[in-house]
């Protein structure tokens, strides 16, 4: 059943934007950085350059987009509007952008006060969106439970994704001490834990609360079975808060249990929703096989392949681990991992969604300005998308391959990688471009072109 939505609700176009556009400067930076760091960055996923590139990567450009996608997207499908949002939005995003850069450059100058300039910033920006954002979850879930129904598995999975957050965001403060306040704390305990719930608590758990609305309304499959979207979302969090109670009482053997589970859960997701996507975009008449022309679906069979390979990936090192290392040379193995998660699965998987929400967003925003808008196609050229596909592919490659070879191949994969992300700006740049276009050959004397592109 495809869920009900409050399109009434929807904030001004500013709002998520300014998260959508700064968001790719900050990947980009990445790839820059990388280019720059080259072997250094991928010598331990504890040296200071892995932490700062990583950052810019989960800070400056998935927490960036997610951000603006809440915002967007729970007043839309909780259908309770969000009070100031410009107000809210616009302070969320210049403590998180100025908290990342601070951040990035005290792990990399080891200037311990830009450190503890960053955590206070940090901070407040997360603080203000789990606030805004737990307090209009359960206010949609309360309207749900009497109006629409069909919509709380949505928000259920998102407030299990901002639980996570908020203990993300709590481990990583104090992690965050030790560099900035030297203060004595298990500090390879805490990075372990911080990305653990970072990266599956919140970016996977996110993504798929995200994707039971967005993969049947944009991917024109059927919507995920009842049992996927009550239980999924729970199961990740309890595993993940066993996994971590194994992990801090170090009993190794009593966290391989969720650690697997953990693990299982995540492949099937990716597997299913490929073979939901697949199912519908690769398969046309009886018979007959289809290739799929859309960046954004490709796009997301490449973020769910690289899910299922980084799982493939982790569990051959779980296994293995005396013959997996000697791979990598003298580097991290996990660092493979990483790679495959972020590089490949959210990157990705954000890049696709980026392809249809900007475009979807300045369109539904002519028409509700009563302008005649063009195709939503025509915002954004398909042709112009698939290319950036193809750039990012390669630096996903590149990425992986310099995860083991590092000394030959880091600084072409940052080039790659930056220019994909650099491809992806532009590709934005044309999509507002041509969203201002439209408002200027159509906006009416009477009511002035920004006023109309700012809502």
């Amino acid at each position: 059943m495809q869920r009900a939505l409050s399109f009434d609700h929807t904030p001004s176009l500013a709002v998520p934007l300014r998260f959508f556009f700064t968001a790719p400067v900050f990947a980009l930076a990445a790839g820059l950085f990388l280019l720059w760091q080259g072997e250094a960055a991928f010598v331990s996923r504890w040296a200071p350059p892995t932490l700062a590139l990583t950052h810019l990567l989960t800070l400056g450009f998935m927490a960036m987009c997610m951000i603006g996608s809440l915002l967007q997207i729970l007043p839309v499908v909780a259908g309770v509007g969000i009070t100031a949002p410009r107000l809210v939005g616009g302070g969320v995003h210049a403590l998180l952008t100025a908290g990342t850069l601070l951040l990035c450059c005290g792990f990399v100058t080891g200037i311990a006060l830009l450190l503890q300039l960053a955590v206070p910033l940090l901070g407040l920006a997360f603080a203000l969106l789990l606030f805004v954002g737990v307090h209009q979850v359960w206010r949609g879930l309360l309207r749900g439970a009497i109006r629409r129904p069909p919509a709380q598995p949505v928000l259920g999975a998102i407030r299990l994704a901002l639980i996570a957050l908020m203990v993300t965001v709590m481990l990583g403060i104090a992690a965050a001490s030790a560099f900035g306040w030297r203060q004595s704390v298990p500090l390879l305990l805490l990075i372990d834990l911080h990305a653990s719930w970072g990266l599956i608590g919140w970016i996977f758990l996110l993504t798929a609360g995200v994707a039971y609305q967005v993969v049947p309304m944009f991917q024109q499959t059927p919507s995920y079975p009842p049992l996927v979207t009550r239980w999924l979302a729970g199961l990740v969090l309890g595993l993940l808060a066993l996994w971590s109670g194994a992990r801090v009482i170090e009993a190794k053997v009593l966290g391989m249990v969720p650690g697997l589970a953990l693990a299982a859960l995540a492949a099937a997701f990716a597997l299913y929703t490929m073979w939901q996507i697949g199912r519908k975009k690769l398969l046309g008449k009886p018979g007959q096989v289809r290739s799929p022309t859309e960046a954004p679906t490709l796009f997301w069979l490449l973020a769910l392949s690289s899910l299922a390979a980084s799982v493939l990936v982790w569990l051959l090192l779980q296994a293995w681990p005396s013959t997996a290392r000697p791979l990598a040379g003298a580097c991290d193995s996990n660092l493979l991992v990483g790679v495959l998660f972020l590089a490949g699965f959210a990157v990705p998987v954000v890049n696709g969604m980026l392809y249809k929400i900007v475009p979807f967003l300045t369109w539904y925003h002519l028409q509700s300005n009563c302008i005649k808008a063009p195709n939503v196609r025509q915002f954004l050229p398909n042709a112009q998308a698939i290319w950036q596909f193809r750039v990012h592919v390669i630096a996903l490659a590149l990425l992986s391959a310099a995860a083991l070879w590092p000394s030959v191949l880091a600084r072409t994969a940052g080039a790659a990688f930056a220019l994909s992300m650099l491809l992806l700006c532009v590709n934005l740049w044309r999509t507002l471009l041509f969203f201002r276009s439209a408002l200027q050959t159509t906006a009416s004397p009477r009511r002035p072109v920004a006023q109309m592109a700012t809502g």
